[in-house]
């Protein structure tokens, strides 16, 4: 096979300042939607999640079609190019690019019809994934295709890269579910495309209409090409790579939407499609199937086809051993695979449990003919899932691992015919051995398409070299093999280069003819598929060995201390722009939809700012703090970010290292420093609490920037320590604890406080507390106060060391001062033993009850409990123990899994748009589920913020929120008969329902 020469591709020739300027003016002048041009925004679109970095001109949001026309008239006009984009999740470089970035998410997400009697959607191009499934799903449909990103993806992206997932072994790729696409051509054409009858075909040729040239021009091609695409066009399941001349070949007709499905962007802008929607199975089943290694798995996978799984998947060991990495939660579904060191998971589907049962169960019983030493058949949909996400977790934590180089896209899903995966996998891994790089292997083995993460180093010239030199020699690989380069991301910059390696000089020739007939002018998304720029070029990583930073505050011990390191661990995998759905992650962009607001936007900022040839102002740039601004610290991205971005570490080292050299402003003073202000205020708790409900208590809160809209929470008559003095200490001569009693605890809920050490008593246990108050300084971290809060937690340390290195357990009772012990505090005090004991020491009263398997007297069976936990304890410390215990009570409960409260500490308290974020968290899901619930019902709630802004928004209208140990006191004294006036109160709380809102 002749081998195209690599055509040399200059970079696209920019306007300079001042066109740049007046093409903004331009723009903002023609269409009402966002359009930006500003530094900040150029470099929170400069990635996706590829290897590649282009920062562009601008980004341009449009409301609607008409507005997406005339981006691309202003921009034809002025000689722009332009790139559509969706939510930025490609991996080959396909959604960055230096012109005019079109992003086509933000407001074309419209579902206009889901039509369940011919089993067809109508939709926009910016609509996710997740919310087309959600609309079909009461029809008893779906979209077949399903990535692993489908909480995020668009359909346009989707359609751009021909993407697939699991399920296409049944369904299809995406080029096979749609019907027609409506396109804006280059020239301002606008059009609906589908299948067109040759005899039409060759009649609208010879007219005169807006698509008369380019029909001509496809006609010519399906006669002068048609014989080399049937020869060349590897005959793979998952042929990605190229450009779909396939679809101008069939016998009666030109299809000339699927022709156009998986471009890039380099051929039409999508603004709409009409697609396919297939049956949503009734129950599904699957079979875990153990080998000795991947390769020995992959050669089975022939035999296993023929019993007709839905979906057939490949997991390594080296994905499992990341998923299973210390420092991170515990994938559930790692208990349930079975021995092996290579997996294949087979799904099979049917109308009803049993049904798909008997299919798993016929594989089973042919075991023998797959080759399996080891199986285990999951039925429960719960493990199901649960074994789904060890793929998805275990991706983020091999990307990113300590001690350990990064591994990247940039080789990552080869589609090959699964009769030859087997020796593909084999001959891979020679070839990762000769270039001495390693790889985690996983894939939709069922399609023999193979993805990989690699430990490419794309910092120094060297390891460039070697990266260059292992692709095309992969490339190589792939052909020997049949096989096609991409098999479900798409080619972009990273994979088109090849294209003569894999289709030969004619056929790169006749996709340079191609993409030319839909957009002469050469506009669209340049530098990708037809004459790419180079696949080692524009590296995000390149300049990575300019960028160590020197050291901080916090030890940043996974990413060797260096703050630009712990930024790129962010690898644009998006899982923090996702539409809806479980988890936290991220709640400011849940409520603007502003990348800047999601943890990518931040890492991604973080990171240009640290750049050499960055055109932003360093630590201190304007757009970073604004970014940081709405960040509330809830650590929800530390436990749900795959590679595990820590933007709440990052937030308060940032602001410590910008304002060790400013003045900060007032809020930071008014709020960090809560502590001090409760602690004076609690001496004299109601003249205390009268100033602050007081009209100049009200005028003064703003001009410090803190909301008079939030009521001040009011201080107790009897801080915790006095009742402790009073009542001379524990009442018990067990085994020692320490109850660390934090501000809040001490100051505004020292009833929680008390149930505490009744609870901890009725376990046998002797209370400790310490001799003086002392602070974790949670406060001091959400405002980068770091000086102040190293030194708080010295004095911590000083007086909670001594017991917890005597292995005295220290038991907490605010989830984010628990979670400041476990993660904060060790890595501000790295070097102090003292620090690293109370850490390993702490636990939660949930944990602490748990590990000594304790329950109260009587069961909590009169109520139905919903679980709200704090963000950060469900971040540093999981819900596991809260499950065990709850089940332990035989509580009816679950966990509302609601996101954020809002509240989030100080950050709710602040004026202005914190405020706003604030309450509008809170209503996205948490306050409407509460007001659903039945009268019967507790919300089992730890944290005070979230206790307190249910009692702020919704207090009269929800049911009462409590602490665990509040809940636990009561049975407690149910168990004895004889309730306290406390007690009492507190039960009729729970068994009434609802508790006015506070004044």
């Amino acid at each position: 096979m002749a081998v195209a020469r690599r055509r040399a591709t200059r970079p696209v020739e920019l306007p300079d300042e001042a066109t740049r300027r007046q093409l903004a003016f331009e723009l903002r002048r023609t269409v009402t939607g966002e359009v930006r041009f500003d530094p900040g925004t150029r470099a929170l679109f400069a990635t996706d999640a590829s290897n590649y970095r282009h920062v562009p001109l601008g980004v341009v949001s449009p409301r609607d079609a008409d507005e997406v026309a005339a981006v691309l008239a202003v921009c034809r006009a002025a000689g722009v190019p332009v790139t559509p984009r969706g939510a930025g999740t490609s991996l080959a470089g396909q959604a960055t690019n230096t012109g005019v970035l079109l992003d086509l998410a933000r407001h074309l997400d419209t579902i206009e019809d889901v039509d369940p009697d011919t089993a067809t959607a109508r939709v926009q191009t910016g609509v996710v994934l997740a919310s087309l499934q959600r609309a079909a799903a009461p029809y008893g449909l779906r979209f077949g295709p399903d990535p692993s990103t489908a909480d995020r993806c668009t359909l346009g992206g989707m359609l751009g890269n021909d993407a697939c997932g699991p399920h296409s072994l049944t369904a299809g790729r995406t080029v096979h579910q749609v019907e027609s696409l409506d396109v804006l051509l280059a020239d301002g054409t606008r059009v609906e495309l589908g299948r067109v009858p040759l005899d039409a075909a060759r009649a609208l040729a010879a007219g005169d209409g807006p698509m008369a040239g380019r029909l001509a021009g496809l006609l010519d091609l399906r006669g002068e090409v048609g014989a080399l695409v049937r020869e060349r066009f590897p005959a793979v399941p998952r042929r990605v790579s190229g450009y779909g001349l396939d679809q101008l070949l069939h016998e009666d007709h030109l299809d000339l939407a699927k022709a156009l499905v998986g471009t890039e962007g380099t051929c039409a802008v999508v603004l709409g499609a009409s697609v396919r929607l297939v049956p949503r199975p009734g129950a599904t089943v699957q079979v875990l199937l153990g080998y000795r290694d991947l390769v020995e798995a992959a050669r089975h996978v022939p035999a296993l086809l023929p019993h007709r799984p839905a979906a057939l998947e490949g997991i390594d060991a080296m994905l499992v051993a990341g998923s299973a990495r210390p420092g991170r939660p515990r994938p559930r579904g790692l208990d349930l695979l079975p021995d092996g060191d290579g997996w294949l998971v087979a799904e099979f589907a049917g109308d009803t449990v049993a049904e798909a049962t008997a299919a798993a169960e016929r594989l089973v019983r042919a075991r023998g003919e797959v080759g399996a030493p080891t199986h285990r058949l999951v039925v429960d949909p719960a493990d199901q899932r649960a074994v789904w996400r060890v793929r998805a977790e275990g991706l983020g934590a091999i990307s990113v691992a300590p001690g350990e180089a990064m591994k990247l896209s940039g080789w990552e899903d080869a589609g090959i015919a699964p009769a030859r995966l087997s020796a593909y996998l084999a001959d891979l891994a020679d070839l990762l051995a000769d270039h001495g790089l390693t790889a985690g292997v996983y894939g939709h083995f069922g399609d023999g398409c193979v993805h990989t993460k690699i430990d490419f180093d794309h910092a120094t010239d060297a390891g460039v070299a070697t990266f260059r030199r292992f692709v095309e020699q992969a490339a190589d690989l792939v052909v020997a093999h049949g096989g096609s380069p991409s098999g479900e991301h798409g080619d972009g910059q990273a994979r088109a280069e090849l294209y003569g390696r894999v289709f030969g000089r004619e056929l790169v020739d006749a996709f340079r003819r191609f993409k030319a007939l839909w957009d002469p002018q050469g506009l669209l998304n340049p530098g990708r598929l037809v004459d790419p720029l180079p696949l080692d070029a524009d590296l995000r990583l390149r300049p990575r060995a300019a960028m160590t930073t020197p050291a901080g505050w916090f030890a940043l011990a996974e990413d060797d201390g260096d703050l630009a390191g712990a930024a790129a661990r962010c690898v644009g995998m998006g899982v923090c722009v996702r539409d809806q759905g479980t988890g936290t992650m991220c709640p400011s962009w849940m409520v603007t939809h502003e990348e800047a607001h999601a943890t990518r936007g931040r890492a991604h900022l973080l990171f240009e700012v640290l750049r050499p040839d960055t055109d932003l102002d360093g630590l201190g740039d304007a757009r970073l703090h604004e970014a940081l601004d709405l960040c509330l610290s809830c650590k929800a991205c530390k436990a749900e970010c795959p590679t595990g971005v820590d933007v709440a570490t990052l937030k308060a080292e940032v602001l410590a290292r910008t304002y060790a050299e400013r003045r900060r402003p007032a809020e930071h003073l008014a709020l960090g420093r809560v502590r001090w202000w409760l602690r004076a205020g609690s001496h004299t708790p109601r003249l205390a609490n009268a100033l602050a409900g007081s009209a100049p208590s009200r005028w003064l809160r703003p001009r410090v920037g803190v909301s008079a809209r939030r009521p001040v929470p009011t201080l107790a008559d009897e801080p915790f320590s006095t009742w402790w003095r009073r009542r001379g200490g524990s009442e018990v001569s067990g085994e020692p604890v320490l109850l660390f009693v934090d501000t809040f605890t001490e100051t505004l809920t020292p009833e929680v406080g008390r149930a505490a050490v009744e609870v901890l008593e009725a376990a046998g246990r002797r209370v400790v507390v310490a001799p003086r108050p002392v602070c974790c300084g949670r406060p001091l971290y959400d405002h980068g106060m770091l000086d102040e809060a190293v030194a708080t937690l010295r004095r911590l340390v000083a007086v909670l060391g001594p017991a917890a290195v005597g292995g005295v357990p220290v038991v907490g009772l605010e989830p984010s001062c628990v979670a400041a012990l476990r993660d904060e505090l060790p890595s501000l005090l790295a070097d102090d033993p003292a620090a690293a004991a109370i850490a390993g020491a702490t636990r939660t009263l949930a944990e602490f009850l748990d590990g000594i398997g304790w329950a109260p007297p009587v069961p909590l069976e009169d109520v139905e409990v919903l679980l709200h936990p704090h963000c950060q304890g469900r971040a540093v410390m999981g819900t596991d123990a809260d499950a065990r215990l709850l089940d332990r009570l035989g509580a009816s409960w679950r966990d509302l899994d609601a996101g954020c409260c809002g509240l989030a500490g100080s950050f709710g308290y602040r004026d202005g748009e914190p405020f706003e974020v604030s309450v509008a968290a809170a209503e996205r899901q948490l306050l409407p589920a509460l007001r659903d619930a039945a009268p019967r019902t507790i919300v089992l709630a730890d944290g005070f913020s979230c206790r307190t802004q249910i009692a702020h928004l919704a207090g009269g209208e929800v049911p009462r929120s409590l602490h665990l140990a509040e809940v636990l006191a009561l049975l407690v004294h149910r168990g004895r008969g004889s309730p306290d006036a406390e007690t009492a109160r507190t039960s009729s709380d729970l068994v009434e329902a609802r508790k006015d809102a506070p004044s």
